[in-house]
């Protein structure tokens, strides 16, 4: 599978004027994440002894492939993808194992859909404060222990 987009290309220059404000505060750091990560993964071909600071940016880069994901014919709503990439860029899936960050990210939405609706409302709406942080927050650490313990 690949990304649904391309984070090292920018489709016009609306692009961000077009996004919901809880887009433009999660994704904000996205672009330039993620094209740190594809210089040092490149740069990580060539030597084995990595440092903790490089081994952390690829690890969260190579997370944060993952949850850009999506399966043909199945897009996520705004709001869903609001609530993953929230995850992604603040690093809350550090202690999940990659090959279980898509399963993470099923788990993950599920909850929020089915217990925390009125979050994603939230969310859809362009609103973004603690309150809603705090329930993302609460609902990956919940799940993270689970994936972690695998």
């Amino acid at each position: 599978m690949r990304p649904a987009i391309n984070v090292g290309i920018s489709v016009s220059r609306v692009g961000g004027n077009a996004q919901i404000k809880s887009m433009k505060k999660v994704a904000g750091t996205l672009k330039l994440d993620q094209a740190q990560y594809r210089e040092l993964e490149a740069f990580s071909k060539f030597g084995s002894d990595l440092d903790a600071a490089t081994k952390s940016v690829l690890d969260k880069g190579s997370r944060n492939v993952e949850i850009l994901k999506q399966g043909q014919y199945s897009p996520l709503t705004v709001e869903k993808q609001v609530a993953i990439i929230y995850c992604g860029t603040k690093g809350l899936l550090r202690e999940v194992p990659i090959k279980e960050v898509r399963n993470f990210e099923k788990d993950y939405l599920n909850v929020l859909d089915a217990q925390y609706r009125s979050t994603l409302d939230a969310i859809k709406k362009g609103e973004f404060n603690d309150q809603i942080t705090g329930v993302l927050e609460k609902v990956a650490k919940e799940l993270v222990a689970k994936y972690a313990a695998k």
